[in-house]
């Protein structure tokens, strides 16, 4: 019989509370699992009070598991409070989704005590696998957020905010990346672009990414009661970076990169405050978008000191009607 008390050979998974033995769901063979009424989901759960995508479970390459709810109607909660972020999970946390509870189990997150999990479990059996590679980090971020926090009931924000990540993700998606990070009232995205240059079609996909986010989130008002329409900045830089592959298989890699390229996103993101912009890319990004024909009308330079750094770091900077009309112009002169 597979308890509680069991599992730590088992690796991670949830337990569903029932009358009798709880049922477990492993958390293996992927690293993004979710719950809710619908028959897509990995893990159906027959609860009236449960929306047909509830929520998400992800898996990140530091092997730490995250919460997220996908704007439920009826909210998830986590040892009591409901959440209106992504939230890190530890071994041991009460989940409640509408009538049904539930209890996630991971004793070890550290991929350096995989090996106590045996032949019985491999999710994160690979070796690490790290190269070098050019990318392009994104750095969303929901503005105003805590203003905003100060002025709605907790049901209707964990809702909204929910439903923000949940239509992030899938625009990030749509456009040939994914949710690497969670921090906050943020989302970071990474692009891979390989060894030697970023094309013209990959950083038209990027600025299509960024343009259809802030278009989303313009619009989420018009579903909930908010006091304000949502905003977002943006930060995006190219660089080289240590990609390593922490995935449990080829077909399911996981891509996370480390080092200044990346750390350099963030602060880029939060230099478009500084400047009053909406959008903040590094020099090897915007030389890659002056091969779609940006020019220095829509991308204004700027030399901002940023936190962490010496010397003031060169910066392009736009606001999203800019892009937006570069994005139309672009698209009637390239159409597919």
């Amino acid at each position: 019989m597979t308890t509680p008390e069991t599992s730590t050979k088992l690796g991670p998974c949830l337990f569903l509370k029932t009358e009798g033995t709880p049922q477990r769901l492993p958390l293996a063979g992927n690293n993004c699992w979710t719950v809710g009424r619908n028959d897509d989901n990995s893990f159906v759960l027959g609860d009236r009070w449960i929306s047909r995508n509830h929520a998400m479970i992800q898996c990140m390459d530091s092997g730490e598991f995250y919460l997220i709810d996908l704007g439920s109607r009826n909210g998830s909660f986590l040892n009591g409070r409901r959440v209106s972020v992504p939230v890190t999970l530890h071994n041991g946390d009460a989940i409640t989704f509408g009538q049904t509870e539930l209890n996630f189990y991971c004793p070890t997150l550290a991929a350096k005590n995989a090996e106590e999990f045996g032949e019985t479990y491999n999710f994160t059996a690979t070796a690490a696998l790290d190269v070098r590679r050019l990318i392009s980090v994104l750095v969303v971020d929901i503005r105003d957020y805590t203003v905003m926090t100060r002025q709605l009931n907790e049901e209707v924000l964990s809702e909204a905010i929910g439903t923000w990540f949940r239509y992030a993700g899938e625009i990030i998606g749509e456009y040939g990346s994914w949710v690497d990070k969670y921090i906050g009232d943020a989302v970071m995205a990474v692009w891979i672009h390989g060894t030697q240059e970023v094309t013209p079609q990959s950083m038209c996909q990027i600025a299509t990414a960024i343009s259809e986010l802030n278009r989303m989130t313009g619009k989420l008002h018009e579903e909930f009661p908010l006091p304000f329409p949502l905003r977002i900045g943006a930060g995006l830089n190219t660089g080289y970076a240590m990609v390593g592959n922490s995935g449990s298989s080829s077909d399911h890699p996981d891509y996370t990169p480390l080092g200044d390229t990346v750390n350099a996103a963030f602060r880029f993101e939060s230099s478009t405050k500084q400047l009053g912009l909406d959008l903040s890319v590094g020099e090897t990004t915007y030389k890659a978008l002056e091969q779609l024909g940006v020019s220095k009308q829509t991308f204004k330079r700027y030399a901002v000191d940023l936190k962490g750094y010496d010397q003031p770091l060169v910066t392009h900077g736009c606001a999203f009607s800019d892009l937006d009309r570069f994005l139309i112009a672009y698209t009637r002169q390239n159409p597919q």
